[in-house]
């Protein structure tokens, strides 16, 4: 049954319901075939979006951007020199200001408590592009990608390997809510963060998913639908670029680890990858690579999203 989105936040996917997540999964399926058929929906005609960056991206600003054009609207790229988050404004009067602008508000910032207060502050939908805690648009992605590849998510069993980082957290959420099994491989002390393992073991338990985390990458990959990995330094975390390449090298996504599945199994990674690091060449160039597919589906998932709350 359809739900209506109208006005909501996309803050986290914990805070959407499973009917809400359905409901952004079937919109990205429906936009995506007309798109493909060369049918045009325009239905956020005269509408604008700030795209509010604190923190630079490739696929995040041309994505949102080409998205809000293909639905209609209008872009408003706002930089770190063009907005003092949090610095001689509060967030909260920045949001309430640009509620008098905007129809929506697009953030991608560091600080997870920037967007929160934003959203809190501001009488038009916010939508986290990211931050240091979550990805929510890419893990709705992600989870566009397999049900598209595989033709479910119930009972499909995700592996993400290496760090603990905002994309696990995100893809936990999201495979909880959906009934998939995901599992999370990381070095001793690079594990999820405690509170949102725990929310989502909540939201597992309500959906027949599991969440796992597990030191032993090789008994984790078993029987993997699809094993996902990330760059082992994110931006901000530069200076410990030589420790985290000695902690996760042993996690490394390689042919062999591939083929330790014991099964056909996709392989997937969020972008910009650190070929040689956390994926070998061989891995990410080959058939069961979906990475491309994945990156456009970015467009198609953002588009979902901006169609039904805004």
């Amino acid at each position: 049954m359809a739900v209506t989105m109208k006005g909501k936040d996309l803050v986290s996917i914990h805070d959407l319901s499973v009917e809400e997540i359905w409901q952004i999964l079937k919109t990205t399926e429906t936009m995506k075939l007309r798109w493909k058929s060369g049918i045009f929906d325009r239905p956020l005609e005269g509408k604008a979006l700030g795209m509010v960056f604190s923190k630079p991206s490739t696929r995040t600003r041309v994505s949102f951007e080409v998205a809000i054009y293909q639905l209609g609207g209008y872009a408003l790229y706002l930089g770190a020199s063009d907005l003092q988050l949090g610095r001689g404004e509060t967030i909260a009067d920045t949001g309430r200001v640009l509620s008098r602008y905007l129809d929506g508000i697009m953030i991608r910032t560091f600080d997870h408590q920037d967007v929160v207060e934003l959203a809190e502050a501001a009488s038009i939908p916010v939508i986290n592009g990211l931050t240091d805690l979550l990805h929510p648009c890419q893990g709705l992605t992600d989870i566009y990608t397999v049900y598209e590849k595989l033709g479910r998510l119930e009972g499909v069993k995700l592996v993400y390997v290496g760090d603990g980082n905002n994309v696990a957290h995100s893809l936990m959420f999201a495979g909880a809510k959906t009934g998939m099994h995901v599992v999370v491989a990381t070095p001793p002390g690079r594990e999820p963060d405690a509170d949102i393992v725990r929310l989502a073991a909540e939201d597992a338990a309500r959906t027949g998913a599991t969440v796992e985390l597990t030191h032993d990458l090789a008994q984790a990959v078993r029987g993997a639908d699809v094993i996902y990995t990330d760059t082992w330094t994110s931006m901000g975390q530069e200076a410990e670029r030589e420790r985290r390449i000695v902690e996760l090298t042993p996690y490394q996504v390689t042919p062999h680890l591939m083929l330790s599945t014991g099964k056909p199994t996709l392989f997937m990674h969020c972008l910009p990858a650190h070929r040689g690091e956390e994926v070998t060449d061989e891995v990410i160039d080959s058939p069961a690579s979906v990475v491309f597919d994945q990156a456009e589906n970015r467009l198609h998932t953002q588009k979902a999203v901006l169609a039904l709350v805004m």
